[in-house]
């Protein structure tokens, strides 16, 4: 998975998929741009990732998330629930404003 923390006035955590980066989806009306300028930071494991979550929590972060492992990983960081994931053309994907 890649992982970027970005800081403009809170932070935003951006992660998703190594398979999605740079990739475009479309359904309808909706699109979804997983751009590497966006979410190409740190290359992490699953363990870094769910503590960095989990950390960025308590930061009063905002959460862009694309793709299954970064979703799964997400759900088992306790940071989001199943019904706050939707998808577009099979990609799951959530963005959490705490």
């Amino acid at each position: 998975m890649w992982v970027k923390i970005q800081k403009s006035y809170r932070y935003v955590v951006a992660i998703c998929d190594s398979s999605l980066l740079g990739r475009k989806f479309e359904e309808g009306q909706f699109q979804l741009d997983v751009k590497e300028s966006f979410y190409k930071g740190e290359e992490t494991s699953k363990d870094k990732a769910i503590k960095l979550l989990r950390d960025m929590v308590m930061e009063d972060a905002t959460f862009n998330i694309v793709g299954r492992e970064a979703t799964d990983t997400a759900l088992e960081a306790g940071i989001i629930t199943k019904e706050s994931i939707g998808t577009i053309q099979g990609v799951p994907f959530t963005l959490i404003l705490l």
